[in-house]
C-alpha cells in the first residue's frame, strides 16, 4: 500500500461529531475528563450547551448519557478503551443496552495504541466485552475519513453502539466525504488466492502485507470490516464460499473478538478454513507500539509469515 497522509482516526470521528452537533442540538457530548485528548475540546469550546465534563467518573458519565438519552438527547459519551467498557461494563449493559437508549460510547486508545502506558491501559478485551452485550453496535473505522463519516450517521441513529479507535496517526484510505453506513463490510483489495478480514486501523497494515505476498505469488483479497456488530455474513458467506479459506486480523485478544465472531458464522455453515491472527491469551506491556505489534505478530512481515503458513498447510 502506498503511504498517503496520515491523521488521526479519533480526530476524524471529533470533527464529525462537531458537525452532527452543530446540525443537530439534540447531540450532546459528555467526557471523562479527556476532552482534548479526543478532540472533544472543539466542541467544548464552540457549543458548550451541548457539552458535559464529568472528570474521571467513568461509571457515571454512562448514567448521565443514559439519563440524557431518556431525555430525548442523543449522547456521545467519550473516555478510553480501557475505562470505557472495561471500567463500566456493568453501567453500559443495564443502563444503556437493557433500556436500549442511544448512548454512544465512543472509545480511544485501544489495542496496543496507547503502548507507552503499558499493560493497565492496553486495552485488548474490549470488542468481548461490547459485542456480548445485546442491542449494541459495535464498530471500528480504519481511517480518518471513515471515523469522520461515522459520526453523523451515528446521530442519526437510535442504537445504542460501541466505537472503538486507536491512538495515533494512521495512514488515509479512504477519501474524503465517503458515506458511511451501519452494517456492510467494504472490499478494499481484489485477490484470487486468499482472502484476509479486518477491522480497525489494522486495515492498512494488512493492505501492506498483501502487497508483499502478491511479490511471493499469493494474491489476497482484503475486506474491511467497520461494522463488527451486526456481522455482514452476507460477504463473510460470499467470501468463504469464493476462496475456501479466511485470514482475519485485529489488534485485540483472539478469543472473543473479530475473529471469533466470523468463526461463530463460519462454523454454523461449515463454509472454510479459518487462520485467525490476533493477541493470543496475553496482556501488554511497556514499550513502542511498533515493538508489541511485533511481539504479538501483528506488524506487516508477522501477518505475511502467518499467511504464508497458513497457505501451506
Amino acid at each position: 500500500m502506498a503511504k498517503s497522509t496520515l491523521r488521526e482516526i479519533r480526530h476524524g470521528f471529533a470533527d464529525g461529531l462537531l458537525e452532527a452537533a452543530r446540525a443537530d442540538s439534540n447531540v450532546y457530548v459528555l467526557s471523562a475528563d479527556l476532552s482534548s485528548s479526543l478532540g472533544f475540546d472543539k466542541i467544548a469550546a464552540e457549543l458548550p450547551n451541548q457539552y458535559v465534563e464529568v472528570g474521571v467518573a467513568e461509571q457515571n458519565m454512562i448514567c448521565v448519557a443514559s439519563g440524557l438519552a431518556h431525555m430525548g438527547k442523543t449522547a456521545f459519551a467519550g473516555s478510553y478503551s480501557m475505562f470505557s467498557p472495561c471500567r463500566n461494563w456493568e453501567q453500559i449493559r443495564t443502563t444503556v443496552c437493557l433500556n436500549r437508549q442511544p448512548v454512544k460510547i465512543i472509545s480511544s486508545h485501544s489495542g496496543f495504541s496507547d503502548a507507552s502506558d503499558g499493560a493497565t491501559h492496553q486495552a485488548l478485551e474490549d470488542i468481548a466485552l461490547a459485542r456480548v452485550l445485546p442491542e449494541l453496535v459495535v464498530l471500528s473505522p480504519a481511517d480518518y475519513a471513515e471515523a469522520r463519516a461515522m459520526a453523523p450517521a451515528l446521530a442519526k441513529d437510535r442504537r445504542p453502539t460501541y466505537v472503538r479507535m486507536q491512538r495515533g496517526k494512521f495512514p488515509d484510505i479512504f477519501p474524503d466525504g465517503i458515506e458511511f453506513k451501519i452494517g456492510p463490510a467494504r472490499h478494499i483489495r481484489d485477490g484470487k488466492d486468499v482472502v484476509i478480514f479486518t477491522t480497525g486501523s489494522m486495515a492498512s497494515t494488512v493492505l501492506d502485507a498483501a502487497e508483499i505476498l502478491e511479490k511471493s505469488k499469493i494474491s489476497a483479497a482484503v475486506v474491511h470490516f467497520p461494522t463488527i456488530k451486526p456481522l455482514d455474513e452476507k460477504t463473510v458467506r460470499e467470501m468463504a464460499s469464493k476462496y475456501g479459506r479466511i485470514i482475519t486480523v485485529e489488534e485485540h485478544q483472539i478469543a472473543g473478538g473479530f475473529g471469533s465472531a466470523i468463526a461463530e458464522t463460519i462454523a454454523e455453515k461449515q463454509l472454510a478454513r479459518l487462520c485467525r491472527i490476533g493477541v493470543r491469551d496475553s496482556f501488554g506491556e511497556s514499550g513502542s507500539y511498533e515493538e508489541l505489534l511485533k511481539k504479538h505478530g501483528l506488524d506487516t512481515k508477522s501477518i505475511v509469515a502467518q499467511i504464508k503458513k497458513f497457505m501451506l498447510e
